[in-house]
């Protein structure tokens, strides 16, 4: 039986918003979350059912999903897609910014699957997709954080699909490539947060930038990305991991098949670490 109720994160736009309209456009029954209600108000307007959600607060998390499951009866698809990524350089990163990091793009999406996989068991069946990154499987200079918590995420749905399959229960781990959307902008961000004046790597600023803005360059747009996941996981057995978008299948390959050492110096000269000035 095809799933009825999707519960998505990070609606506001990029991929989130785009799977909101996909799963909606084939029938579905969409609840769309974000942490500003006015950045969804558009989808409501469609007929997407909408609620303000921070990922990172754990009571609102519980209020929210029993709200839903007290409306809707069921929820057969969880979507943990709330995220954003912290780029800077890993050794000038303070505990609050990694646990910020940790906090949104991993312990949240435990929260959601603990909070919504109790109604899944009683029903014998659900969806869980987990929207991780190729981020988490090759590591770039100045993405330490965001790759170690998408490498975080990867690790914790694989456990995770072992774990509840038993109970009919399905885990997706999805790692999109460059996909477009505001991603870039939200990462630019984070840049102008963490780079400090006396940063050892000022002289390498516009490198920095370049890794916050890399998702965007020669990116696959997000309906078509969002199209081809719904094809893909709206099936009897979806595979336990997709790759879907630009460089989504050359990275791991790389990262499979080039020395450690060699695939180093790749990355060092294209994010500026052989022109450093000190």
């Amino acid at each position: 039986m095809s799933p009825k109720v999707v519960f998505i994160t990070g609606c506001s736009s990029g991929i989130g918003r785009a799977l909101c309209e996909e799963f909606h456009q084939r029938g579905l029954r969409v609840i769309a979350t974000a942490r500003r209600l006015d950045s969804i108000a558009d989808l409501q307007a469609k007929g997407i059912a909408t609620h303000a959600l921070d990922v990172q607060n754990t009571d609102q998390v519980s209020q929210v999903v029993d709200a839903v499951l007290k409306q809707e009866k069921s929820i057969d698809v969880l979507v943990n897609n709330a995220g954003y990524a912290l780029i800077g350089p890993s050794i000038e990163l303070s505990e609050a910014e990694l646990l910020l990091q940790f906090k949104t793009n991993v312990f949240a999406t435990l929260v959601l699957a603990q909070k919504i996989a109790p109604a899944m068991r009683e029903r014998g069946r659900g969806l869980i997709l987990n929207i991780g990154s190729i981020s988490g499987i090759a590591t770039t200079p100045f993405s330490g954080a965001y790759c170690a918590s998408k490498a975080a995420l990867h690790a914790l749905s694989d456990a995770l699909r072992m774990e509840l399959s038993v109970f009919g229960i399905k885990v997706v781990t999805v790692q999109p490539g460059a996909i477009r959307t505001r991603f870039g902008e939200s990462a630019k961000e984070t840049v102008a947060r963490v780079l400090k004046p006396a940063s050892w790597y000022r002289s390498v600023e516009d490198a920095i930038i370049s890794r916050a803005e890399l998702s965007q360059v020669d990116a696959t747009p997000a309906k078509e990305f969002a199209q081809k996941l719904v094809d893909s996981v709206m099936v009897e057995k979806p595979p336990p991991i997709i790759r879907i978008g630009k460089k989504s299948l050359i990275l791991p390959l790389l990262k499979k098949l080039v020395p450690t050492n060699t695939l180093d110096g790749i990355f060092k000269k294209k994010f500026g670490l052989m022109q450093m000035k000190f």
